[in-house]
């Protein structure tokens, strides 16, 4: 009988997840083909594959075990595809070559679909001399402008969408403008940025010591520790970056100390990783393991979650021995160490089942056990299959013993591990899961509070029409179908209701159990003080996490969905009717219907572009027109005497021209022409790196712009001028999801995150 699924969890796999011909015909049936094709490909390198795909479809059904989104999608497939989420490249080389060798296997990797992970500390910062070519550097944030190009080139190239994580020690010289890099709403759009703490910086920032700011041994300033932690904390409050991970203790925790050196992690940091390190992620749902819920009795039974851990472990193991990678280097690193991240989702839900609020001291000692066993069950798994199978290459018994991690694990299987080995460095991790949780019945999100219990989402139908479908939280739901009432007792909060300390115990709880790390989101209220905010990082530091990640709506990254706001009323108007009055009072996309009129003249700018490549300059023409008494952009003529650009020249010119005459703020094709990348490379022009001719053209009209006063700042649309039709969007409501164009985006396990179509930048 074929497993029932809510209208939204159908969708998302059908969209997502669900195996397709090329022509759109399914293969995949029900959602039972789809675990059946799993479990298939990950028994397949099994010696008795029949035994051990009745264990792994045992495991996945009824959404017990959730692989992660690119096993879903990938497994038995047969395409050209890896089934690992993410991974940290190799370390940047501190030259010109070895820069532009590191972009390249970023886009290679990133083309497959995983996301990525680079420490920029190792590039020299700006103003440092440059031997040999008598110039001074440009600085990392420079080459990771050309990161973020690269990344929104691949994926306007219909690639999956790209997600990556940038770090930067503390202590390098450029790190405060690494801190207020993203107080630009359009600049590193591409990149969640976090900042390499060390022990000694914390010492430092505790006894109001001075910090030495230094690159290669020699110091560039001097500043106040204490200085640069309030920047850090000033730019999270402002626009919830960056992150902090707090990297010796990383180090010192990791198992694989004696091998590797840990300078980076994957994007939503959860897996810190050495150069080329992979992670494999997988997550036990709690909610659907909780027996008798809402009962006295309520509990998890720790035979059936120890047997689900067991199997879960050699189902991720084997996907190592599948997987392809997008470089020899990856798969050489994960081979070599068969680390894998198994964590857990559905934990809020699962402690309200249990009769437990979120943040209180009891769901605090219920997670430390549950995290518990799922750990001990985890190491004493891999065991036996170092056991059966041998232990990973580079297992070192003494050494592997001498992590701090091990020394929490049990001495039972500290003493299993140096008598037999163990088959994966690294075993435990806690991801993002907002999409697989949406599949698996809207269970609440990893280690996350509920956002919100339930919510109205609008669906497209086939005709274009709308309906409207309430969207329930799983323990919600089982709630209401145990006791017929809607009414919930005061042990259901959400995360508009917790403080910041709340979601630090929550974390604290966890990580004590977790060998990697955690991706975590403590959502703060718009109205937070900085005072009851300022000690959100310094807490996370004290009470043992590795990392720690905040969102506040602001006016840079915007808001969240809001679930008190009402939703407005969804009117038909013709867009003849549309008037500059309603606009008031719509968050809709508008369009006008008309474009502007042309006068007989208009006075312009004509601006040569000497682009390297080419012998012959480009000429950009940009004509304005008065409207309210202020120039704009009207329209462009681009014109070139090599006859090899005709055809896109004309083509740009039509098309930019025609929708400068529409009006509005068009600032945003600057935008869009500034992130074409050239994969064939760019060009260095005044001493600054432009991804491609058309980057280049985007910057004369930008350029244009500001002359004009169209613009205020470069990298801003227009702000200032109330009386110009353009597209707005209601800030209680936040911005729409770029996949289904929704209000339902909100911030979660460090990523943004679609509530209504399960829409992740890192998923």
């Amino acid at each position: 009988m074929a497993h029932s699924q809510a209208p939204i969890a159908q969708q998302i796999w059908d969209m997502k997840y669900r195996l397709k011909q090329a022509d759109g015909t399914p293969i995949d049936i029900t959602i039972e083909d789809t675990w059946r094709r799993i479990a298939s490909a990950l028994a397949s390198c099994e010696k008795d594959s029949t035994k051990w795909e009745q264990e792994f479809y045992a495991a996945l059904e009824d959404f017990q075990f959730l692989p992660a989104g690119r096993i879903i999608a990938g497994s038995g497939t047969g395409r050209q595809v890896t089934l690992f989420n993410c991974f940290v490249m190799g370390t940047i080389s501190d030259s010109m070559s070895g820069i532009f060798a590191a972009l390249r296997e970023a886009a290679l990797t990133m083309q497959q679909g995983g996301g990525i992970g680079y420490d920029f500390s190792t590039i020299r910062p700006k103003g440092a001399s440059v031997s040999g070519v008598a110039a001074d550097a440009s600085g990392p944030l420079s080459f990771m402008d050309v990161w973020d190009s690269m990344c929104r080139t691949i994926m306007s190239a219909g690639a999956r969408r790209g997600a990556m994580m940038a770090t930067m020690r503390c202590d390098h010289p450029d790190i405060e403008d690494f801190i207020t890099a993203k107080s630009n709403a359009t600049r590193l759009r591409m990149f969640n940025i976090s900042v390499l703490v060390t022990n000694q910086f914390m010492e430092a920032v505790k006894k109001d010591q001075a910090w030495n700011l230094q690159f290669e041994g020699k110091i560039f300033r001097t500043i106040a520790a204490r200085e640069l932690w309030h920047k850090i904390m000033r730019a999270t409050y402002d626009y919830a970056e960056p992150g902090v991970i707090f990297i010796d203790r990383i180090n010192t925790m990791n198992n694989l100390h004696y091998a590797e050196t840990i300078a980076a992690t994957n994007p939503c940091g959860e897996q810190p990783l050495p150069p080329y390190g992979a992670c494999l992620l997988g997550s036990i749902n709690l909610a659907r393991l909780v027996n008798q819920p809402f009962e006295k009795n309520a509990r998890i039974n720790p035979q059936r979650l120890k047997k689900l851990v067991t199997t879960a472990i050699r189902m991720m193991d084997n996907v190592i021995d599948i997987s392809r990678f997008p470089l020899p280097a990856q798969e050489r690193e994960a081979k070599a160490k068969r680390r894998v991240g198994l964590g857990v989702t559905g934990l809020a839900d699962a402690l309200v089942m249990c009769g437990l609020r979120y943040g209180s001291d009891r769901a605090v000692v219920q997670t430390e056990q549950w995290l518990k066993q799922i750990a001990q069950s985890a190491y004493r798994a891999s065991i036996a299959l170092a056991k059966e199978k041998s232990p990973f290459p580079l297992f070192s018994a003494e050494e592997f013993l001498e992590s701090e991690t091990m020394q929490n694990i049990g001495s039972d299987v500290r003493k299993a591990v140096k008598k037999h080995g163990i088959r994966n460095a690294l075993l435990t991790s806690i991801a993002p899961t907002g999409t697989i949780s949406l599949l698996a019945g809207n269970v609440s999100s990893g280690i996350e509070p509920v956002f919100a219990y339930f919510y109205t989402r609008k669906v497209l139908q086939k005709d274009g029409s709308r309906t409207e479908e309430q969207v329930v939280d799983y323990a919600v739901q089982l709630w209401r179908e145990k006791f017929g009432t809607s009414e919930l007792p005061d042990y259901f909060v959400d995360a508009q209701t917790l403080g910041p300390e709340d979601h630090v115990k929550m974390q604290a709880a966890a990580q004590h159990w977790i060998d990697s790390s955690i991706s975590k989101t403590i959502n703060c209220p718009a109205d937070i003080s900085f005072d009851a905010f300022r000690d959100v990082y310094m807490r996370a530091w004290e009470t043992g996490c590795k990392g720690c990640t905040t969102y506040r709506p602001n006016d840079v990254t915007g808001s969240v969905l809001s679930v008190e706001k009402k939703e407005q009323e969804d009117t038909r108007s013709t867009v003849a009717e549309i008037t500059r009055e309603s606009l008031t009072s719509r968050s809709d996309v508008i369009y006008m219907s008309e474009p502007i009129k042309r006068p007989e003249a208009l006075e312009g700018n004509t601006y040569k572009l000497r682009w390297p490549d080419s012998e012959h300059a480009i000429y950009i023409t940009i004509n304005d027109i008065i409207q309210n008494d202020k120039r704009r952009p009207f329209e462009v003529f681009i014109n070139s005497k090599n006859m090899e650009s005709f055809a896109w020249t004309v083509a740009l010119t039509r098309m930019i021209s025609a929708v400068f005459r529409r009006g509005g703020d068009v600032s945003f094709v600057v935008e869009e022409l500034k992130a074409v990348f050239d994969p064939r490379g760019g060009a260095w022009v005044n001493g600054k790196y432009i991804p491609s001719v058309l980057a280049a053209i985007g910057g004369v009209i930008e350029q244009h712009m500001l002359a004009i006063g169209f613009l205020t700042q470069e990298g801003l649309g227009l702000k200032s001028d109330s009386t110009a039709v353009v597209v707005q969007f209601d800030s209680g409501r936040g911005q729409p999801c770029p996949s289904c164009s929704q209000f339902e985006m909100r911030m979660s396990e460090g990523c943004m995150t679609c509530a209504a179509c399960g829409y992740s930048k890192c998923s």
